[in-house]
């Protein structure tokens, strides 16, 4: 794959955007220890952002397919890009202009996903592709494994504004470098209405069973396991090991085993990749199950492991379907559908979490979580044509 230039610039442009996305709430998060920010504003400045790309992703995903996906990728990266120097403006002097520009860059991190998706199919030819969305997975967890250290170095040379322009000067990146699709599929009848076409990539997706199926699981999966691990395994860590260590070890371990499950995929051809996608899915219930009971911190740290292998084999799998077997004039569309579904549904979860955990208890909740994450991959197995992620 190194040896395939229009691939190499794809996947530098494609794991800068996944730094960039990855490192703005950090950074904002430094700005509340350097007290430039209240917690109130990186609460309010979050959320901008998430509504930015909630908003975005439908609209990049019409986008990329009315249009070129290079030009998409362009443009929303340069939006990004624009909104570091507007955040690093507005930081400690004017909420309106941090709240502008992180709804941009929210809007900027939407429109690409799905365009980015789409474009991979353009640039990689289809037996390639799967080691190639492994080669991007992998990209992107060493570099969210080794950035908060190098970031928080940086921290005290540039402080968080500066940071805010290194964001949006991998945003540039993105958007740059990116080569244009050799082979583009022929375009689809355009229509006027951004709706309409976002609802014919709905009726694509619902011709392949397996897709409906499995976005179903990956979206109860996600709501429900990275729930338990964003508010449950603090507080776990916190009261029952007394340590924080618990809680970097486990977040750390996760990352260690995506990065496995990237080079374990990258050259893997499982006989059943839908079965084996699903069962990797279930592997995330080991981690609220690990925070049910007095499991040894060992034992914290392998149930992460195991989770973040099974997500990224998931991923890998997944991606490398839908780009097979979408209807290439629509694929950017059933992209972002993914995109909204899965990640969008995620701060619901999240948001419910904490509530139930005080009326039902930890444990109950923990232990509907991981029923949760091991009975929806189960029953999404069920459904004809996921044995092989095809029609």
């Amino acid at each position: 794959m190194l040896r395939d230039r229009a691939f190499v610039r794809l996947w530098v442009g494609a794991t800068a955007s996944g730094l960039a996305t990855w490192a703005l709430p950090f950074v904002l998060a430094l700005a509340v220890l350097d007290r430039a920010l209240t917690g109130t504003e990186l609460g309010l400045a979050l959320g901008a952002r998430t509504v930015g790309f909630l908003a975005a992703v439908p609209a990049g995903g019409v986008l990329a397919d009315r249009h070129s996906r290079r030009g998409v990728v362009l443009w929303s990266g340069l939006a990004a890009a624009a909104a570091g120097p507007v955040m690093a403006a507005g930081l400690g002097r004017s909420l309106v202009l941090l709240l502008a520009g992180a709804a941009v860059a929210g809007a900027g991190q939407g429109a690409c996903r799905p365009a980015f998706q789409a474009l991979t199919a353009e640039v990689v030819a289809p037996e390639r592709r799967q080691r190639a969305n492994a080669a991007m997975s992998l990209a992107v967890r060493v570099t969210t494994l080794v950035a908060p250290g190098l970031t928080a170095l940086a921290a005290v040379v540039t402080g968080t504004s500066g940071l805010l322009l290194v964001v949006g000067g991998l945003w540039l990146v993105a958007a740059l470098l990116p080569p244009r699709g050799a082979g583009a599929p022929v375009r689809g009848p355009r229509h006027t209405s951004v709706l309409y076409e976002f609802a014919d990539g709905v009726r694509e997706a619902r011709r392949h069973p397996w897709f409906v199926a499995g976005l179903a699981a990956l979206t109860i999966v996600i709501a429900t396991g990275y729930s338990a691990t964003a508010v449950a395994l603090p507080l776990v860590s916190r009261d029952r090991y007394d340590t924080e260590a618990v809680l970097a070890a486990a977040l750390t371990a996760y990352t260690a085993g995506a990065l496995a499950g990237a080079v374990l995929i990258a050259r893997w051809r499982p006989r059943a990749p839908g079965w084996t996608a699903l069962a990797a899915l279930a592997c995330y219930g080991f981690a609220p199950l690990c925070l049910l009971g007095p499991v040894p911190a060992a034992g914290v740290v392998a149930a992460y492991v195991l989770a973040g292998l099974g997500i990224e084999v998931f991923n890998v799998l997944w991606f490398t379907a839908t780009q097979r077997e979408v209807e290439p004039s629509r694929l950017a569309r059933v992209s972002s559908l993914d995109f909204l579904a899965s990640y969008g549904l995620a701060p619901m979860g999240l948001a419910l979490f904490a509530p139930a955990m005080d009326a039902a208890g930890a444990t109950v909740v923990l232990a509907v979580c991981a029923a949760a994450c091991f009975m929806a991959p189960a029953l999404a197995a069920l459904v004809p044509t996921t044995r092989n992620l095809a029609r």
